[in-house]
């Protein structure tokens, strides 16, 4: 299985925020959106990623002063991508490895969707068990 499953399920909409907006600014889209990353765009080219751990790191370092900063100076990068046709098991182990949560999709050089690590997991999940039932039911049948 690939990122295209994920992403056929979960939907292909991204929220994006362009360099040069402020972390405040930033800070009110994650918590409308109620997620804890979103790519940073120069055009159309995905420049980073600024994420919860990069808001924590921003206010550590420079404190209140911190939410006038601008998501380039405190975002992520470069930002770590995939494509569709990623498996989900390598996506995972890139994850693990580069110790982030979230994975934007680009294709061509644009955004083409963005997968969490939760996104993965319940992925999984929901494989593992559906195996389990398939088993389950073939040892009942026999």
């Amino acid at each position: 299985m690939t990122i295209a499953a994920i992403l056929s399920t979960k939907g292909d909409d991204v929220a994006t925020l362009p360099a040069g907006t402020s972390v405040r600014d930033a800070i009110t889209l994650l918590h409308e959106h109620r997620i804890g990353a979103v790519p940073v765009l120069a055009g159309n080219e995905i420049v980073g990623i600024f994420s919860e751990r990069d808001l924590v790191g921003c206010l550590r370092a420079h404190g209140a002063a911190a939410l006038d900063l601008t998501v380039d100076q405190a975002m992520s990068s470069p930002a770590v991508t995939v494509d569709r046709s990623t498996p989900i098991l390598a996506a995972l182990a890139i994850m693990t490895q580069q110790r982030i949560r979230h994975l934007p999709v680009v294709e061509s050089g644009e955004i083409r969707g963005i997968v969490s690590i939760g996104d993965l997991v319940k992925h999984r999940i929901e494989r593992i068990e559906a195996e389990a039932e398939a088993l389950r039911t073939y040892i009942q049948s026999a």
